[in-house]
């Protein structure tokens, strides 16, 4: 039977969901403000004339059916849910469009806690109508993050939250904690679809809906019970994942993904640091560092216990990391330490210019084809000492990079005492795995890169088992 070509309503009202999606649009708008890409991206989003296919409704049951053979969960076909993946395919494009985009940054990362906690990996679409994959996105009630917790749900499930960080918007603890979650609904219902519902109105309103519904159990008969939200909650679920699974059929291609989950890395830092101090140093954008940490409120990441970490590209975390120590030093006098004797800071103009003294120290500005040799000739030192300085892991430097040298008598070279040709290589060294620990906090506790412990542990995925040993040195 061909589909009539009728008016479709959205599902979920009042309209939580439409704030979800015009917070995501005025997102990704943002991303691409500055670009000469912007115009065509709008064009293709909204303006240009495009083919919007049409199906019947055998066709659109027999792909559900399909979906609903390969999950554990329900992706039932019936009049409610055919509604609604009509309106989606109709007058949601723009909005599926950039989370298939967005999905290249955060699925890899749902499917791995998933797995990890042996959920359905089809649930990682439930973060698509929750948040449209925008860790920053706030519903009007106050619920936070890529899968949009109240903040108290958010403390209940360990998602800290203080003047400088909200854990709520932290992509990798937040989805630790919506699998954990996830997984006390369906322990309680034994359905999905109830879990789902009980995740977006919570347990006590599906409880009554029950109790209001007789002897009935399922989702579909105590659907009449729900708050109209909830009511649309599931077969808003079931109409993303069928167009997230069958776009192309619906020609909808992805918008451009500025970054992918694969081409990230993450560090922890010792002590706190300015994300300025790191744009300033390194050739790293300030707002892509904001937009890869939304754990942070602010522009700093501050000291921790629990030492805080920071994501970003493969190429920009091994910078950083061989720069750690200067950035430390840097951020102290950027935020004023010693400032009144030293009297060089200023808030209209860089911090250094090519060359600055400061106390005992210099700080240098590479220039184009000077080398890490060419830097000691000038100020009378080794190698080897700009390396210790600094931190350094390598004598590859960049265009504009500052470095740390010492003032020392006037810059006279400082002799190195017994210096050993013949440095005794250290030993391995493994650390054994305990409860709950995972790749990414042994990393950080020893003040590694993700892929540097993996670099360690060829052929070891993320997934480990406790008991297992890692070397770490």
């Amino acid at each position: 039977m061909n589909a009539q070509k009728i008016s479709y309503k959205d599902t979920l009202n009042p309209d939580p969901f439409l704030n979800t999606i015009a917070q995501s649009l005025a997102f990704f708008y943002a991303d691409y403000a500055q670009s000469s890409f912007s115009d065509s991206i709008k064009t293709a989003l909204n303006y240009e004339p495009e083919v919007i296919p049409e199906f019947s409704d055998d066709v659109y049951c027999r792909r559900l059916a399909e979906m609903d053979q390969r999950s554990p969960l329900s992706f039932d076909c019936n009049s409610i849910t055919l509604n609604t993946v009509r309106f989606f395919a109709k007058n949601r494009r723009s909005f599926v469009k950039i989370v298939l985009g967005r999905s290249a940054l955060y699925f890899d990362l749902f499917e791995e806690k998933l797995a990890q906690y042996g959920l359905p990996l089809e649930l990682k679409y439930l973060a698509c109508i929750e948040s449209g994959l925008r860790p920053q996105v706030k519903s009007r009630a106050g619920a936070l993050g890529l899968w949009q917790f109240m903040y108290r749900t958010g403390l209940y499930y360990g998602l800290e939250e203080t003047s400088y960080l909200d854990e709520r918007m932290d992509p990798v603890k937040s989805t630790d904690a919506a699998c954990r979650y996830l997984k006390k609904l369906y322990g309680i219902y034994g359905d999905w679809n109830l879990a789902l519902a009980a995740y977006n109105a919570g347990p006590g309103t599906i409880n009554r809906a029950l109790q209001r519904s007789g002897s009935e159990r399922s989702y579909w008969s105590i659907r009449p019970y729900l708050p109209s939200e909830t009511q649309g909650y599931v077969p808003n679920f079931v109409a993303a994942a069928y167009l997230m699974t069958h776009h192309q059929e619906h020609n909808l291609m992805p918008a451009p993904a500025k970054i992918h989950n694969a081409q990230l890395d993450t560090m922890c830092l010792k002590r706190g640091l300015s994300m300025k101090t790191i744009a300033n140093s390194l050739p790293w954008e300030l707002q892509e560092i904001k937009d890869l940490n939304p754990i942070y409120k602010t522009e700093f990441i501050p000291a921790s216990e629990n030492q805080r970490c920071v994501t970003g590209p493969l190429d920009r975390i091994l910078l950083l990391v061989a720069m750690e120590d200067s950035l430390f030093h840097l951020d102290n006098l950027a935020n004023g330490q010693n400032a009144a004797n030293l009297g060089i800071l200023s808030t209209s103009n860089p911090l250094f210019e090519d060359d600055s003294i400061v106390g005992t120290e210099v700080f240098h500005k590479v220039k184009p084809s000077e080398t890490l040799n060419s830097i000691a000739e000038k100020y009378h030192v080794t190698s080897a000492q700009i390396l210790e300085w600094n931190a350094l892991q390598t004598e590859n430097l960049y265009e504009g990079q500052r470095l740390v040298l010492k003032k020392i008598n006037t810059l006279k070279p400082v002799v190195i005492e017994n210096p050993d040709p013949k440095p005794i290589p250290k030993p391995k060294k493994y650390h054994t795995v305990k409860p709950g620990e995972t790749m990414s906090k042994i990393a950080g506790k020893y003040r590694l890169t993700l892929g540097q412990l993996k670099k360690l542990n060829p052929g070891k995925g993320n997934i480990i088992q406790v008991g297992d040993r890692i070397r770490i040195k």
